[in-house]
């Protein structure tokens, strides 16, 4: 459904505009992790623990929303008065910015809890769903729409996050509301390192592309974003199976001790991920317009850079791991560490080669390697401490 949906919309918006749609919908990304600083981490951490007391949470976690909205709003302002003024508006910015934060934040805040509960399955299906409903806008904007263009698909984007809500809401666990001050304020410290750490991971997740933009246009933006969305698609099983390490972890903080098993899981991950994007560049070498018109040109490109779904996929399992062992603030300077190692060395590297040419796509292997890098350095360095028990 995330190919499906990225296809249609690739060749459905002009290119400098998916770039900055996708660009924008990254920051919007960001951003939602500001939304109740960081207190999804102790829902989460009741539902895999303590279930009963997730009523109790559930009003902590409103609570902290609305508290947050202000910092939301001056901090959305601020990234789209430093990067995106000169490229769209700020109705369409915002439609993106509330379908993202507001809306399919909080639809991943259903999907966390029942991931919690382990309805596994019924998680996945929301996750299919939300998905399945973004490609279904896309396919009708593309079908029915008179113009197509950024400001016509915002609206589109946020109808699309609103039905996933609303369906999501609807399998939330029935829990009785209870208020707890007692309760928040024992999860504060840890609330604010992870929103601390997640507002950190996918800054720098996000961060190459807010550059590009910034620094190459939005043509260029255009043809990074397909390269990392395809590169993206390769990390939906490692995600999956993040999810249950980390259930496994924060039981058995002590599992991942031999150097035997930390060796053979990340081998197997970076043989899925290269083998994942391997096979998908194969595939459109052979039929080039798989994808569309529009991202055939990009997908010739995709071989440069086999190696950064491995280093980009390592990197993410590194940090779950110190998440899952209550190493948050640990897990936050690492994310500080590696938000401002990869702003160095993108703008290093759209500084010393030509934007025309492919050698800068090939130098976005070694970035992720010095990424991957330092992160390993950090993390197991870490896992040497004492797990700590939220």
């Amino acid at each position: 459904m995330s190919l499906a949906y990225f296809v249609v919309l690739a060749n459905t918006l002009p290119l400098a505009d998916y770039g900055i749609f996708a660009t924008a919908s990254g920051a919007g990304l960001v951003l939602s992790r500001l939304l109740a600083l960081g207190f999804s981490s102790p829902l989460y951490r009741i539902a895999v623990v303590k279930p009963r007391l997730l009523g109790v949470y559930t009003v902590g976690y409103l609570l902290a929303s609305l508290l947050s909205l202000p910092l939301v709003v001056v901090a959305a302002l601020l990234v789209y008065f430093l990067f995106f003024s000169d490229d769209v508006g700020l109705l369409t910015f915002s439609l993106v910015i509330i379908a993202e934060i507001l809306l399919w934040r909080s639809a991943e805040i259903v999907i966390i809890v029942n991931n919690g509960l382990k309805r596994f399955g019924l998680a996945a299906i929301l996750v299919i769903l939300g998905t399945a409903t973004r490609a279904a806008a896309a396919g009708l904007f593309w079908s029915q729409a008179s113009v197509q263009d950024l400001d016509h698909w915002a609206w589109w984007y946020m109808g699309a996050n609103a039905v996933s809500l609303v369906v999501a809401l609807y399998f939330y666990p029935r829990v009785r509301l209870r208020f707890d001050m007692r309760l928040y304020l024992r999860r504060v410290q840890d609330s604010l390192a992870v929103a601390g750490a997640e507002l950190l991971f996918y800054l720098q997740s996000e961060l190459d592309k807010l550059m590009v933009l910034g620094i190459g246009g939005p043509a260029l933006a255009g043809v990074y974003a397909i390269i990392m969305r395809v590169v993206d698609l390769t990390a939906l099983p490692i995600r999956s199976f993040n999810t249950i390490l980390v259930q496994k972890l924060m039981q058995s903080p002590d599992m991942l001790r031999s150097v035997k098993i930390r060796v053979l899981i990340e081998a197997g991950l970076m043989i899925v991920s290269v083998a994942g994007l391997a096979t998908l560049a194969f595939l459109l070498h052979l039929y080039p317009n798989a994808l569309g018109r529009n991202v055939a040109p990009v997908a010739e490109l995709l071989p440069l850079v086999l190696l950064v779904p491995g280093f980009r996929n390592l990197a993410e399992y590194q940090g779950e791991l110190m998440y899952a062992r209550g190493q948050s603030w640990l897990r936050t300077l690492c994310l500080a560490l590696l938000t401002l190692s990869k702003a160095g060395l993108i703008a290093l590297l759209l500084n010393s080669f030509a934007h025309e040419g492919q050698d800068w796509i090939v130098a976005l292997n070694g970035v992720f390697a010095g990424l991957y890098v330092i992160s390993a350095i950090f993390t197991y360095s870490s896992l040497r401490l004492p797990a700590k028990r939220v």
